[in-house]
């Protein structure tokens, strides 16, 4: 399944872990706080145990994962200025 994972996380070392872990799992930074990539569905579920798990304590996070269907990548709109790489 193709995912859009989006983040707010205050703290910066947890903001950093959480990056990283998305990059661990093949996702690829699309904006600052934002990944997008294809995973199977039991990646899926561990990635959402291991970011539970690393966010549970912390003062204010939030995650969101918006699972995609190929027909709501069909009506991406994307504006990209000054840059190349494809993503979708």
């Amino acid at each position: 399944m193709k995912i859009l994972l989006i983040y707010d996380i205050t703290e910066d070392k947890l903001r950093t872990k959480t990056a990283n872990m998305c990059k661990d799992y093949g996702l690829f930074r699309v904006q600052y706080s934002a990944f997008f990539g294809e995973i199977s569905r039991n990646l899926h579920g561990e990635l959402t145990r291991r970011l539970k798990q690393l966010l549970k304590n912390s003062g204010r996070s939030s995650v969101i994962i918006f699972p995609l269907s190929q027909d709501s990548l069909e009506n991406v709109v994307k504006l990209d200025f000054n840059y190349s790489e494809e993503m979708f």
